[in-house]
């Protein structure tokens, strides 16, 4: 392995890990700051009885929980689906090399057997043009976009629950803030004189909720952006290896 290799494979897992990286490093950073809040300022922390991160999760009740366990739900699917669309899961390079060595060979009946044993994007699509082998070059053309077309809804459909999670989370929060709003109306309603610390206890924790859940959709929405676009990328990518693989069979203009 050259110098120049190795130096083209950090680069390319840098810029696929940099904006992993960020999405994490933005959904932390409101933690950071509290963190680091609080220890900048302990005594003021004792005289307003400030809470801890814990106790804030607490009070915000069983939404809250709810929240808290979609987001590990959120995180869990974001990263399966970063591992599973990557370039070399959709068309895993020692692969498509033998699937060009057997096209240099003629051993279509082989690449056949390989892509059915190797299920990937790039060998279903293969697996569709190879069917069609011995038939006129549109009919292997349109049967690759078809199993191209069809791979790639699937796809997207995979990613399609990132964004589902990014937009049920402020919705829960917004539900548990509702909840919250609710209960301090009945207090006042109920209450001959109700104090503003009754009702903004009851205020401030329904917001947490809503806090919450813009903790889980910001961050998820923004590595869906990020995973759809290189899943489109990748598609691309895929698609003109294939494409390349087939031009052989195209007719040219003297036959």
């Amino acid at each position: 392995m050259t110098f120049r290799s190795v130096r083209s494979r950090a680069a390319a897992f840098a810029r696929r890990a940099l904006p992993a990286l960020a999405v994490m490093l933005f959904a932390a950073l409101p933690l950071l700051a509290q963190e680091g809040g609080d220890a900048a300022a302990p005594a003021a922390s004792d005289d307003a009885g400030a809470l801890s991160l814990w106790e804030l999760i607490v009070l915000s009740g069983f939404i809250g929980w709810v929240i808290i366990f979609l987001s590990i739900v959120t995180l869990a699917v974001i990263i399966e689906n970063y591992v599973t669309l990557s370039r070399e899961k959709l068309a895993p390079p020692e692969i498509v090399d033998e699937i060009q060595s057997l096209f240099e060979e003629g051993q279509f009946q082989e690449a056949m057997e390989l892509c059915e044993n190797e299920p990937s994007f790039f060998t279903k699509v293969c697996a569709a043009g190879i069917a069609k082998i011995g038939q006129p070059f549109e009919v292997i053309q349109t049967a690759l976009q078809e199993m191209g077309n069809e791979e790639s809804i699937r796809l997207n459909q995979k990613i399609g629950w990132i964004s589902v999670l990014a937009a049920v989370s402020p919705m829960l929060g917004l539900f548990g803030t509702v909840q919250g709003m609710i209960a301090s109306f009945h207090v006042i309603a109920n209450t001959a004189n109700p104090t503003p610390a009754q009702l903004a206890s009851g205020i401030y924790v329904a917001l947490l909720t809503t806090f919450e859940g813009l903790m889980v959709a910001i961050p998820a929405t923004a590595a869906f952006a990020y995973i759809r676009n290189r899943l489109v990328r990748n598609i691309i990518e895929v698609g003109a290896i294939v494409e390349d693989l087939f031009e052989r069979f195209r007719p040219t203009n003297n036959q």
